[in-house]
Formats: structure tokens, sequence, C-alpha cells
């Protein structure tokens, strides 16, 4: 679904989608949006924050209660860092600035949708208490979900992938969003802090629950270079699962 205002680049845009294949609507006002979300699965939304009756980052909040799976871009003129960050912090997986070329907001489409899950498998991987199912996309920690958005479950499981190792911030931005990405980075900055967020305050109820410390890894930085989930200590005695398991 595209939500856009502008009577010039809706048309242009939602064409622009249909040519390559894919299933678009328009909306023009966020009230419209809230309505089409409500009674309709989306797969991925492209939202302009600067719309005429709601402000987009309302409206990006409502669309991320409403569908906790869509992926949501930003259509954004705003250029400032806070402005994204807001935005991003909102529910926003991603975003293109305006004036945007059709080649680069079609990139950016497919590559979000590429990485869509197509069928449940069972791999799991598990980290200490933490474990992470691929396919299902799901992830718990000592039993307890951890309700994560696209972006940062997927972002967790490239981490995952090479515990122990530092992953570049190049990489992660290639795996988790764009081959192609080109600019900055601070998508991924903003990620890594609400991906944090998420996974103390689950560790922390879920610890309660199970009366016990909880073994986790860590979401390390890496001055210069990326970002590493670093392995946590198992407790005396037992075995640590640092790597992909069959389940059983």
């Amino acid at each position: 679904m595209l939500v856009e205002d502008d009577q010039r680049i809706g048309p242009l845009v939602v064409s622009a989608l249909r040519e390559h294949g894919h299933d678009a609507s328009w909306s023009v006002t966020g009230a419209d949006a809230i309505e089409v979300a409500r009674s309709t699965t989306l797969d991925l939304v492209l939202l302009d924050l600067g719309l005429p009756d709601i402000d987009g980052i309302d409206v990006c909040r409502v669309l991320r209660a409403e569908q906790p799976d869509v992926v949501i871009i930003m259509l954004t003129a705003r250029g400032e860092d806070m402005d994204v960050i807001t935005g991003l912090e909102s529910g926003a997986d991603d975003y293109v600035t305006k004036p945007f070329g059709m080649t680069v907001m079609q990139a950016r489409v497919r590559a979000h949708l590429r990485r869509l899950p197509d069928a449940v498998d069972l791999e799991v991987l598990r980290s200490g208490d933490l474990e992470i199912q691929p396919g299902a996309r799901r992830c718990t920690i000592g039993g307890v979900e951890v309700p994560l958005r696209a972006k940062q479950f997927e972002l967790l499981e490239r981490l995952a992938r090479d515990l122990g190792r530092t992953v570049s911030r190049e990489r992660l931005m290639a795996d988790v969003w764009d081959e192609n990405w080109f600019g900055s980075t601070k998508t991924l900055d903003v990620h890594v802090a609400t991906l944090r967020q998420r996974l103390a305050a689950v560790a922390a109820k879920a610890a309660a629950a199970a009366g016990r410390p909880l073994v986790l890894p860590r979401v390390a930085t890496v001055r210069g270079v990326g970002y590493q989930l670093e392995p946590g200590e198992p407790p005396a005695g037992e075995p640590w699962a640092g790597r992909p398991q069959p389940r059983s």
C-alpha cells in the first residue's frame, strides 16, 4: 500500500509497482490507510510522513500496532536525523528521502519483499536461554516470546548466525536491508538500540519467572567496525549451544 497525498507522485509510484507485478493500492490520507490496514493483510507500506490529516509518525505507530509483521518504508522530505530516528523508533523498518528515483524505490521494495518468509522450517538458533526460529520468525528468552519487528528479528538472526564474530556495518546493511544501500546507516544504530531494549525487557521477565539467572548473549558494539553477538557464560556443568541445532 502506498500512502501519499501528492496527486502527481501517487499515480506514478502505483503504476511503477504494478508494472513490476505488485498488487498495489493507494491511500491519500492517514485515516484511509488505517482503515485499509484494519481490513486487509499487507506485506509492505510506503508511507509519506507529510499527510494532510494525520502526522505520518502517528500513522506509522497505528499501522505497526495493527499489523506487527508488515514492512513500513517511510517516504520523507524531512532530512533531519531526529525526524528519521523518530520514524524508525515509531515502527518503520526503512526510509527513502524525497525526491527519489523509481529505480531506487523499486530496489528497496524488492529487497524487503525478498526477505518475507515463504515457508516455516525447523531450524533453531540457540545461545544460552535465547532461542531463534528463523522459519517461524519467533524469538524466545527462557521460553518467553520476544515481540520483535521484522528488521529487529532479521538483525538478531544475522548476528546469531555469526555468534561470537564481528559483523561489519556494511555487511549488516547489505544482508538485512539492501545490498545496494547507500547513504547514512543511522537506521542500523536505531534498530540495534531498540533490539537491545526489547531483549532486556523480556529477559528480566523471563528471569523472574524462572527464578534463576539467565544465560544470554549480548549485542556488543565493535567501534569503527560493526556489531557482534557475544555469547554469555553457561552455568558450570551445562552444555553450551552456540550453533544452530535441530529441533527435537
